[in-house]
C-alpha cells in the first residue's frame, strides 16, 4: 500500500506516518517533509524516486506526474484502468496527506509579491482534489486534526470506511476552495478593487452554536482565516463562562466596535440587544464602568461589555455586583480574574492588548449581510469624525459643547437608525433609535433622558426631515445640534437652531445603521 505524504504543517505529521508504517504503508513524500520523516528515522521513498522524473523548475514541479496522478485517480473497480496502470507500471496510491503551502501566513508576514507568489500552490491542490474525486479507493486527509481518527480506523479495520472517506472528502473540497479563495482575495487587493466581479468569502468554524438568534433556529459560528492586527471578537480569547450564544457574539461586536471609537482613555460600553444603554469616559476603568452602568441600570441588567482597558479588582468587584452576560476587555488582572471566577455563568473574553491602545480604532474592513439569494456588501462605517465642522447657526458651540457633540456624533454611529442621541462630553444621557420616524426617536430619548438632558448635546445620525424632532430636544435642554444636513429644508431647520438658541454644526457625512 503507498500513502503520500507533503505538508506544510507539520503538527502530528511524524506519530502519523510511524503509524501508517507499522500498518505495512510505503511511504512516499517530497522536500521539507521528506526530510522531517527522516530526520525521525521514519522510512519514506523520494517522489521522484517513484515518479523516475527529476523535480524540476527549482521544485515547482513534483508531483505532477502520471506514476502519482494516475495511482490516485486510477478506478480500481474498473479492468480497463487496472490494465492502463499495470501497463505504465502504475501503483494505486490508497492515502494522501496534503495540506498546502502557507499562502496566507506568507500574504499576513508582509512579504514582498514574489514571496506571495511562490506560495501559490500548484501540485498540492491537484493533489487533493484528485484523491477527494476518487474518495471510493483514496483516502485524503488535510487536516492534522484527522490523523489520530484515520490512523485508529486504519488499525482497527485496515481500510477506512466510506463514510469517513466521504467526510474526508468534502473537507478536502472546503480546503482547496478556501485556499483559492484567499488567493483570489489577495489578488483584488493587490489591484485594489475591493468589490471584484467574482467575490470569494472563506471562514473558518469556530464551533456549533446551540441554536441561532431564537431556539428554533440552527446556528454556529465562523472566523478569518488568519488574526487581524486590531482587537476582534471572532480572534479573542475566552477565558470563562458559558458557551456564547448568536445573541451574546453579535453584542459583543457592537460592544466592541464602540469602544473603540474612545481610545483615548478609559471607556466602558454596556450593550443590550446591540443597541448601547450606557457609554462614559473617566481617568479610571472603574469609574467608567460604574457611569457607564448608572445610564441605565434596568438595561445594565443581562448586558454586554467592552471596555478598553485591563480590569483590575476595583473593576471585576464592579462588574459582579450586576449580573451580565459577557464581559470583553483587553485583559484582566490575576486578582480581577479571582474575584470574577465566582461568576461561573459570566463569559470573559480577553481581545489582547491592541484594545488598550490609545490609537485603536475601529477595524477597516468589508462588512457583507446575507439576502435572499445574495449579499451585499459595502464598506464597514470606520469614518473618522471631521477635524473641522460646518457651523450654520449664528453661534458657534462653545469648546465644551463642542467636545459633547464630537461625543454624541461617535455614539450615534452605533446606534439603529433613525438614532437620536444626547451627552455631555463624557458619557452617553440617552439614545432612541430604530423608530420609523425622527421624531419618534427624539421622544424616546427625551423620555428616558428627562432632566438629566439640560445642558447637553444631541446627534442625529441622518438630517432632519421636519423641525419636530430639533424642537423636542430644545424643549429637552439641548443646547447645541450635529447632524449631517442635506435635506432641503435645511434653512428651515438652522432657523428653528437659532431660535432656541441653539448652535448647530453640520458634518456632511450620514451614519445609518440598519
Amino acid at each position: 500500500m503507498l500513502a503520500l505524504l507533503s505538508v506544510s504543517d507539520k503538527r502530528g505529521l511524524v506519530p502519523f506516518a510511524q503509524g501508517l508504517v507499522r500498518l505495512g504503508f510505503e511511504l512516499l513524500s517530497t522536500g521539507g517533509t521528506l526530510a522531517a520523516l527522516q530526520a525521525a528515522g521514519v522510512p519514506a521513498r523520494k517522489v521522484s524516486e517513484h515518479t523516475q522524473s527529476p523535480e524540476i523548475l527549482g521544485g515547482r514541479v513534483k508531483t505532477l506526474h502520471p506514476r502519482i496522478h494516475g495511482g490516485i485517480l486510477g478506478r480500481l473497480e474498473l479492468e480497463e484502468d487496472r490494465a492502463e496502470m499495470a501497463a505504465h507500471g502504475i501503483s494505486p496510491i490508497s492515502l494522501v496527506a496534503v495540506n498546502l503551502y502557507p499562502f496566507r501566513q506568507t500574504v499576513a508576514s508582509g512579504a514582498p509579491e514574489a514571496d506571495v507568489i511562490e506560495q501559490i500552490d500548484i501540485g498540492g491542490p491537484a493533489m487533493v482534489r484528485a484523491s477527494a474525486k476518487n474518495f471510493r479507493h483514496v483516502t485524503v486527509v488535510v487536516d492534522p486534526e484527522d490523523y489520530p481518527a484515520v490512523l485508529s480506523e486504519l488499525e482497527a479495520s485496515r481500510a477506512t470506511s466510506e463514510q469517513t472517506r466521504r467526510r474526508l472528502m468534502r473537507k478536502a473540497f472546503a480546503h482547496t476552495a478556501a485556499y483559492d479563495a484567499s488567493i483570489a482575495g489577495w489578488l483584488a487587493e493587490q489591484a485594489t478593487e475591493p468589490f471584484p466581479q467574482e467575490l470569494s468569502l472563506t471562514y473558518q468554524k469556530v464551533q456549533s452554536l446551540r441554536y441561532g438568534e431564537n431556539p428554533h433556529q440552527r446556528g454556529a459560528f465562523y472566523r478569518e482565516h488568519a488574526a487581524p492586527s486590531e482587537p476582534t471578537v471572532a480572534f479573542s480569547r475566552v477565558l470563562q463562562g458559558k458557551e456564547l450564544s448568536y445573541n451574546n457574539i453579535l453584542d459583543l461586536d457592537a460592544a466592541l466596535g464602540l469602544v473603540l471609537e474612545f481610545p483615548e482613555q478609559p471607556c466602558a460600553v454596556i450593550i443590550k440587544h446591540n443597541t448601547p444603554c450606557g457609554v462614559a469616559l473617566d481617568g479610571s476603568l472603574v469609574a467608567a464602568y460604574r457611569t457607564a452602568r448608572a445610564i441605565d441600570e434596568v438595561s445594565a441588567f443581562g448586558g454586554i461589555v467592552a471596555l478598553n482597558r485591563e480590569v483590575d479588582s476595583a473593576c471585576a468587584e464592579a462588574l459582579a455586583e450586576t449580573f451580565l452576560e459577557a464581559v470583553i476587555a483587553p485583559s484582566y488582572s490575576a486578582e480581577a480574574l479571582r474575584l470574577l471566577a465566582a461568576k461561573k455563568n459570566l463569559r470573559l473574553l480577553e481581545a489582547g492588548p491592541g484594545l488598550a491602545s490609545p490609537t485603536a480604532r475601529p477595524r477597516a474592513q468589508l462588512e457583507a449581510r446575507s439576502v435572499s439569494g445574495g449579499l451585499v456588501v459595502h464598506d464597514r462605517d470606520a469614518v473618522e469624525p471631521p477635524l473641522e465642522w460646518k457651523v450654520v447657526s449664528k453661534r458657534a458651540p462653545t469648546q465644551e459643547e463642542e467636545k459633547a457633540l464630537r461625543f454624541a456624533w461617535r455614539v450615534c454611529k452605533h446606534v439603529k437608525s433613525n438614532a437620536i442621541v444626547f451627552s455631555n462630553g463624557q458619557k452617553l444621557l440617552a439614545a432612541g433609535g430604530g423608530q420609523t420616524s425622527r421624531v419618534d426617536s427624539a421622544k424616546i430619548a427625551t423620555a428616558r433622558g428627562g432632566a438629566a438632558l439640560k445642558g447637553s448635546a444631541v446627534a442625529s445620525d441622518a438630517f432632519f426631515p421636519f423641525r419636530d424632532g430639533l424642537d423636542e430636544a430644545a424643549r429637552a435642554g439641548a443646547t447645541c445640534v450635529v447632524q449631517p444636513g442635506g435635506s432641503v429644508r435645511d434653512a428651515e431647520l438652522i432657523a428653528a437652531a437659532d431660535e432656541h438658541g441653539m448652535a448647530m454644526v453640520l458634518t456632511g457625512v450620514r451614519h445609518f445603521r440598519h
